[in-house]
């Protein structure tokens, strides 16, 4: 499970430092892939794995999940981060997410995300009042 929200900066060759608490996580290997609201996606092999079952077991006559598979694995790069943890993100995706170089790293639960450190703050202030003023259960019978 990831956690928390980290402040890297993309260095030069568009190198970023995956927070070092879940490098054994990553040691494998991970995919970046375009996500929602214009971030990054990053998961490790394994869990990447898992929604490509999940999604491969799905019936093919969906359009919106043949939409949809085909923008993640078409923008889907996989990579061993090196010694120092460090990612290199591919520049069609640093041009989707605006990755300049402040960006954030926030724990999404199975995955981590990379945002723009000004998109993100747009976004979570966006969401904090909804999040603070939700009258019904997001999740029924969790929280």
């Amino acid at each position: 499970m990831f956690l928390g929200t980290h402040t890297p900066r993309l260095d030069e060759k568009g190198r970023l430092i995956l927070p070092a608490k879940y490098r054994d996580e990553f040691a494998e290997g991970v995919v970046i892939t375009k996500g929602q609201e214009r971030c990054l996606y990053v998961f490790p092999l394994a869990e990447f794995g898992r929604v490509t079952e999940a999604m491969r077991t799905a019936p093919v006559t969906r359009k919106d999940l043949r939409d949809y598979s085909r923008v993640l694995f078409a923008s889907a790069f996989d990579e061993v981060p090196d010694r120092q943890g460090r990612i290199t993100v591919p520049p069609a995706l640093r041009t989707y997410a605006g990755l300049d170089r402040d960006c954030v790293v926030i724990g999404a639960n199975t995955r981590m995300e990379i945002w723009d450190a000004a998109a993100w703050e747009t976004y979570l202030a966006s969401q904090e009042e909804a999040f603070s003023e939700a009258s019904q259960e997001v999740l029924p019978g969790i929280l």
